[in-house]
């Protein structure tokens, strides 16, 4: 009998958890812009118009975190303040360094004109918010996409897939954050029916694109797909992760359908919220924290144990707990200091 052993080495991940929640984060962050643009052109008592204060908190939580989820993963400052004293144009890094602020101070912007009930203000920032959500949504596709060195990220697929997938996890956090506004700001029945139309056409976006990517892998145009083959052949602990991926993707798209006679039941809302952003999130900790445990050369997975501390399960729930703070904020600044809701652009 003959005995093979492998062994494989320890290696630190480059991507920390921190980057799971950042990217999650701005994801979400560029969907609801894109949403809350959209919103505020609505016609009056259209359910759009009757999405918009939803969707401006889902943008100011997400827009306020996900920068801070960005600076945890930095680490030290100092690497923050290299990217201005030593800016270098070909990295999509040090372009993001210019690109994040001006949208968060956009998100900022356009959630104050809601509140202050400014229509002429939103008009003049829609335009500018949609084209810095769309920078924002190439530029951390990109960052990924560059890296040649991994086939399943240097792939145009990546920076869709993201986008996609984040903006899914906008609707889901627009079916969650909805029920912690005051009763007259939250959307009704027409409203949530135009969002799960919203999820179901991005849903059924991803599965386009997932055929797509096959097929150009069939074809051999793709390495990304050779390189998901690979993970499906030799790597049963992958095989599974692919598996429990289509499947939970098929409960999603599943629970969109039926989600047409059942949007008005209680709590169903809630988990349909939470399972679309979870799917999303999920996509990202497998793209990559799974990803970094596959060897660029040679046989065995990378062994990866996640720390319970700030770079691991700690900082993850500091950003949530983050998260309910900022809705809590809110919730409490509307209650005291009522928002004037603005008449919808379009008849302003």
């Amino acid at each position: 009998m003959q005995i093979i052993e492998l062994l494989t080495p320890s290696y630190e991940a480059a991507w920390l958890p921190w980057a799971v929640q950042y990217f999650f984060l701005a994801g979400v962050a560029t969907g609801a812009a894109l949403l809350v643009a959209a919103c505020s052109r609505g016609k009056s008592g259209s359910a759009l118009a009757r999405l918009l204060p939803a969707a401006v908190l889902t943008l100011a939580v997400s827009a306020i975190a996900a920068p801070v989820s960005l600076l945890a993963d930095l680490h030290q400052p100092a690497r923050f303040w290299h990217f201005y004293a030593h800016f270098t144009p070909w990295s999509w890094m040090s372009l993001g360094s210019l690109l994040l602020p001006v949208f968060v101070g956009l998100a900022v912007a356009m959630c104050a004109a809601w509140w202050l009930g400014k229509s002429r203000w939103m008009r003049a920032l829609s335009p500018l918010l949609v084209l810095s959500a769309l920078s924002i949504s190439i530029y951390t596709g990109a960052e990924i996409m560059e890296v040649r060195s991994r086939p399943l990220w240097s792939t145009l697929w990546v920076p869709v897939n993201l986008a996609l997938t984040g903006w899914l996890a906008t609707v889901g956090s627009v079916f969650v954050l909805e029920r912690f506004l005051p009763a007259r700001l939250r959307p009704d029945a027409l409203a949530l029916q135009a969002l799960r139309t919203l999820g179901m056409a991005l849903a059924l976006g991803l599965v386009a694109v997932a055929l797509a990517w096959m097929i150009s892998g069939q074809s051999g145009n793709n390495p990304s797909y050779n390189a998901a083959l690979r993970l499906w052949r030799d790597f049963p602990v992958w095989r599974l992760t692919m598996v429990g991926s289509a499947l939970g993707g098929a409960v999603v798209l599943g629970a969109l359908l039926r989600g047409k006679h059942r949007l008005g039941a209680k709590g169903f809302t809630l988990v349909l919220g939470l399972g679309l952003a979870a799917s999303a999130w999920a996509f990202r900790w497998a793209l990559f924290m799974g990803v970094q445990g596959v060897p660029k050369f040679g046989a065995g997975l990378y062994l990866y144990t996640m720390p319970l501390g700030g770079d691991g399960l700690l900082g993850m729930l500091g950003v949530a707990g983050l998260c309910v703070a900022l809705v809590a904020m809110a919730n409490w600044a509307l209650e005291l200091f009522p928002a004037r809701t603005p008449a919808p652009i379009a008849n302003a």
